[in-house]
């Protein structure tokens, strides 16, 4: 896909009406159709509120706009309306790679400037955005006198929901995303990650999060005794408490509302990218979405080591091993975890070295190889949290990536971030995270971030920022019971709304068969690990491979597993950068069913939670006229969740758009399925 932005139409501007008279305490905006509102108005105290509503029915209630400054006044009260401004925008902007080859980014806009009354007089601007799928709101401190920078102590956003809806969440945490999602009534909640996704009483679906997270603390939310369904933005503060310090003028990031009436619109919304500022990156012809394998699930099962010794992982002899296969098998990377010195160290100060291979891992023949059989290195970037260590590393760690050729890391955080007293969410970690991003850019490198901040549409922005962790993935199936059945049928309804993850999925030997001698040594203080496995068939593996995007995607059993399996040649065959996104049918940790089209190609994806299911799926997205051949890897009869996970069944029928698939998903189960159109050259 080609970074060219389309505009259909420029702004249309608007009208101002500067120095609002002393009774105006109001002002609002519709979305393009008309059917989402939101409303900011002023108590008798001069303290701003909004609301939003869907015809006429208020979705969000009025809910306090504001925060609590350190050192002066707080911005809270004493507000008039100095200024408002409308307008309207509407373009259709070519994407780098995604689930789309474009996207509408049509909304109208309002500018409210909200000026203290008395006393000091200082500004602040409200920003809302209404489109047809949502709103999003933020902040902005202009230049102003006698403002030079701000301290905030406290955001005092809120979410006041109307009623007891039903919410999949998980609890917030500064320091981690990687947790157990929740599912509940909204009036159980009391804290949560963002996105935190809701079906309303009504059976409408909202997804409250934010976009553009630039220079400025993560948000979580909190319960507020205040009222019910009532919620207050908590962001991850620095170590002396202060959760925000700006130099006048900035802008917060967008707080973000999705509003749908099905599930599956929710993850076709384009909401949270149209939030972000365009492609700042002018030659973009490095960046190439991929499937990889690599040298990782070994090491999370104790069948090889991060470290140096007999069973060492990351050796000249398995990356080429793993080399020969992806370039064997249509995969384009490999990754390489444990390559580098300091894993026998973890948690001393300084302990990785970002540039020195461990002595039976050749980085040079390795690279020389790789090249040779046109296959991209995937390296790895591990800190154990040690942000200090890795700054003062990054400009070496990058002209190394250089020198070599490679154009892809994995970073990794996994431990408390030092310098001691911050958190991974703060606004320390999202500056650590942009100037990572930015340098990689310079570089000609794409990321992938583990331990990361929140994905919030940034790769609009910067495209090789490719995918991320930022939830329970697939290592959580080696060593604990937390994924469970219907896991992986809410990440697409909650975190990968944000933006791609970095799940992983793609395992073959579910019930760890033929190694579990090994991992049991691995893991003696995990408890009772004889019940640990993953919980899916093996075909659910496969959809997932289409239902959890990313870009950067991974195959991630070890290729001895996948080695002569019949099964693999539907990764063999999948794309990862895709046309176009059509959900067939959803409903959030139950099921899901999607197709993706990449050039004439199709790829469907259906699975379900720990219930068996038919399902009926239609082929009416089809072009007309035109026919294709179906290659259907499936649950079989003989599948069995507990005991026979790992069999399926592979079927060829000829589909057409007037044909239904019918799928029997097993317990847990799912359905696989490659169309190619009939005489075309991927069918020879």
């Amino acid at each position: 896909m080609i970074n060219c932005k389309s505009f259909v139409y420029v702004i249309l501007i608007c009208f101002v009406v500067f120095g609002c008279k002393p009774g105006v305490h109001e002002a609002g905006i519709s979305s393009p159709d008309g059917t989402l509102r939101f409303e900011l108005t002023l108590d008798e105290t001069g303290a701003p509120f909004y609301s939003v509503s869907k015809s006429g029915d208020t979705l969000l209630a009025s809910s306090a706009l504001g925060f609590e400054l350190k050192g002066t006044n707080d911005l809270k009260d004493g507000f008039v309306i100095r200024s408002v401004e409308e307008s309207t925008f509407d373009e259709t902007w070519e994407t780098i790679w995604g689930q789309f080859s474009s996207y509408r980014n049509h909304y109208n806009q309002l500018k409210i400037t909200l000026r203290e009354d008395q006393g000091e007089g200082r500004i602040l601007i409200v920003r809302a955005r209404m489109f047809d799928d949502g709103a999003g709101f933020r902040y902005e401190f202009p230049d102003q006198p006698g403002l030079d920078s701000v301290l905030i102590a406290d955001e005092l956003t809120e979410f006041r929901f109307t009623k007891d809806h039903k919410v999949w969440y998980t609890k917030a945490d500064f320091d981690t995303y990687e947790l157990p999602y929740h599912v509940t009534p909204l009036s159980e909640m009391s804290s949560a990650n963002t996105p935190f996704t809701l079906k309303t009483t009504d059976g409408m679906y909202l997804s409250a999060h934010e976009a553009d997270l630039t220079d400025y603390a993560g948000m979580s939310v909190k319960a507020k005794e205040a009222g019910p369904f009532t919620y207050e933005a908590d962001l991850a503060p620095w170590p002396d408490g202060v959760k925000v310090k700006n130099k006048v003028p900035f802008k917060t990031p967008w707080r973000t509302l999705q509003v749908s009436d099905t599930p599956g619109d929710l993850i076709t919304s384009g909401l949270i990218l149209n939030l972000n500022t365009p492609n700042a990156l002018e030659d973009v012809s490095w960046i190439t979405p991929m499937k990889y394998v690599g040298i990782w699930w070994s090491l999370h099962q104790g069948v090889e080591t991060w470290t140096m010794g007999p069973t060492h992982g990351a050796t000249t002899e398995n990356m080429k091993k793993h080399i020969d296969f992806a370039a064997k098998h249509n995969m384009k990377g490999v990754l390489a975890e444990g390559w580098n010195k300091g894993w026998e160290n973890w948690g001393a100060e300084n302990v990785f070295d970002f540039t020195t291979p461990y002595e039976d891992y050749d980085l040079q023949e390795v690279v020389a190889y790789a090249a040779e059989k046109d296959i991209a290195i995937i390296s790895h970037h591990e800190t154990g949290g040690n942000v200090t260590s890795y700054e003062q590393n990054l400009q070496r760690a990058f002209e190394d990536l250089e020198k070599n050729s490679i154009h892809a890391v994995k970073t990794g955080y996994a431990g408390p971030i030092q310098p001691k007293g911050h958190v991974h969410h703060n606004q320390f970690m999202v500056r650590h995270y942009r100037k990572v991003l930015e340098l990689a850019a310079k570089y000609k490198v794409m990321l992938n971030a583990h331990e990361p901040i929140k994905p919030t549409g940034i790769e609009r922005t910067f495209p090789h920022m490719m995918t991320r962790e930022g939830a329970q993935g697939m290592e959580w199936n080696g060593w604990s019971h937390d994924i469970t059945p219907d896991h992986t049928l809410i990440l697409p309804f909650t975190r990968i709304l944000a933006g791609p993850m970095d799940y992983t999925p793609g395992i073959f030997d579910l019930k760890y068969e033929s190694y579990d001698d090994k991992r049991r040594k691995w893991h003696p203080s995990r408890g009772d690990i004889t019940t640990m496995r993953v919980k899916t068939t093996l075909a659910k593996q496969l959809a997932l491979m289409i239902i959890l995007y990313s870009p950067m995607q991974m195959a991630s059993d070890m290729i001895s597993i996948y080695e002569g399996h019949p099964a693999f040649k539907f990764i063999e065959d999948l794309e990862v950068d895709y046309d176009h996104t059509v959900i067939l049918d959803a409903e959030i940790g139950d099921y899901l069913a999607m197709a993706r089209r990449t050039g004439q190609n199709w790829y469907i994806g259906a699975a379900t939670d720990g219930s068996a299911r038919e399902m009926d799926l239609k082929m009416d997205f089809l072009p007309v006229p035109g026919r294709f051949k179906a290659t259907i890897y499936e649950d079989a009869p003989e599948t069995d969740l507990e005991n026979n996970p790992g069999a399926y069944q592979v079927r060829e029928i000829e589909v057409d758009a007037s044909s239904v698939i019918k799928a029997q998903l097993k317990e847990s189960g799912g359905i696989a399925i490659t169309l190619v159109p009939v005489g075309s050259k991927d069918m020879e």
